[in-house]
């Protein structure tokens, strides 16, 4: 029997606590102990009470994306009360930098999605493992991390039978909370069997008469499942075009995103906030596409120009520096000619004030393209530099 041929059913969550020897287990600030009345919290009838619990789990048992000994208990405990009326209460955050207000419900999701992308994070550094020469360097993970990632590993079938349900919910925003953790679950090795119907409810969304956020979500997830949405690409919507893009690597995805790049501020505006399946503005998940499948700098070159007025000293490792890596695939030579396309991007560069200061995040882009660190000599290279004829 496979091991999605039976799921065991989600504990009950008022015998798991006392089943649980907390004490014995830890999270980011020891034993885990508290957790318990963190995790009754989320239960409370004060909304302020559920979003101070929620808070304190947030930053314990799964503490900027780390597993612990705690997080798979923890974890099967709040995929047990989704269903509990008291998720539904709306509040907000408990931390000032988050300013959103929505159902527990669709934080808790969220949650658990966060917990399936480091799993599969692991998943993951597994795979580039394997081909190590057995060297263990001094980063190995301990035996009690390892335990933990394997336990969180262990209940991720339980948890996604917990979350797919809520695909369908009336809140816009559990839906998302549930996308956002069904895209991650389902890059579990022992769910690959549950992609099919998953990426069938999917497609039904991406092509339905839902919002632009949720047909563009559908769509980046089926891409991160290894569907082909290249259908989409001409889809009369701008942003789910784009999103269609980033999941087929067909012959219409470089003009697709080169088009979503032609305006980089439009295409910014399009989601007021990140969709669950990237962070950061969305002109660096277009550009990184549009990378990934280009196959000369020349073909890029339009999007290189419409960002500049973007570029800025903060941006170097998300925008112009993987430009810079295409633009000059081999360290240029100094004396030798540059391109008509290198020469335009490097006087962008060397124009665009705000790319240049203290921060020292540039100079490995420009030294590993054989170019200065430092802006004034760029721009005797490039009055020195000869022509190009292409």
């Amino acid at each position: 029997m496979s091991a999605n041929d039976a799921t065991a059913a989600l504990p009950d969550p008022a015998a798991l606590l006392p089943a649980t020897d907390w004490a014995a287990l830890s999270h980011a600030y020891g034993p885990a102990d508290g957790t318990p009345y963190d995790l009754l919290g989320l239960l409370h009838d004060d909304p302020e009470v559920q979003a101070e619990s929620f808070g304190r789990l947030e930053m314990s048992v799964l503490h900027q994306g780390s597993l612990y000994s705690a997080t798979a208990p923890a974890a099967l405990f709040v995929a047990a009360i989704l269903n509990d009326p008291r998720t539904l209460a709306v509040h907000e955050s408990f931390f000032p930098w988050d300013d959103r207000v929505r159902p527990l419900r669709a934080a808790l999701l969220e949650w658990l999605g966060e917990l399936a992308d480091s799993a599969a994070y692991e998943d993951d550094e597994d795979d580039e493992d394997d081909g190590d020469d057995g060297d263990d360097g001094d980063d190995e993970e301990s035996a009690e991390e390892i335990a933990a990632i394997e336990a969180c590993r262990a209940v991720r079938p339980q948890l996604f039978d917990a979350v797919a349900p809520w695909l369908d919910d009336a809140d816009a925003t559990v839906r998302e909370a549930a996308l956002g953790a069904v895209t991650h679950l389902l890059r579990a090795p022992e769910l690959a069997d549950r992609v099919p119907a998953a990426a069938g409810r999917l497609e039904r969304i991406a092509k339905g008469g839902g919002d632009r956020r949720e047909r563009a979500g559908a769509l980046l997830s089926l891409g991160a499942w290894g569907h082909d949405t290249g259908g989409f690409l001409t889809d009369p919507d701008p942003a789910v075009r784009a999103c269609a893009a980033l999941g087929t690597t067909g012959p219409g995805a470089v003009p697709a995103l080169l088009d979503a790049l032609a305006d980089p501020g439009a295409a910014d505006a399009w989601f007021d906030e990140p969709l669950p399946q990237f962070d950061g503005w969305f002109r660096f998940t277009l550009l990184r596409g549009l990378l990934g499948r280009a196959r000369h700098f020349d073909e890029v070159l339009p999007a290189a120009l419409a960002l500049a007025p973007m570029y800025n000293q903060h941006t170097v490792d998300s925008e112009w520096g993987p430009l810079l890596a295409l633009a000059f695939p081999t360290p240029y030579v100094p004396g030798h000619p540059l391109t008509d396309a290198q020469r335009a991007f490097l006087r962008v560069l060397v124009d665009q004030d705000a790319c240049w200061g203290n921060i020292a995040n540039r100079v490995s882009w420009l030294r590993a393209a054989g170019l200065p660190s430092d802006r004034e000599p760029l721009r005797d290279l490039l009055a020195a530099a000869p022509p190009g004829t292409s």
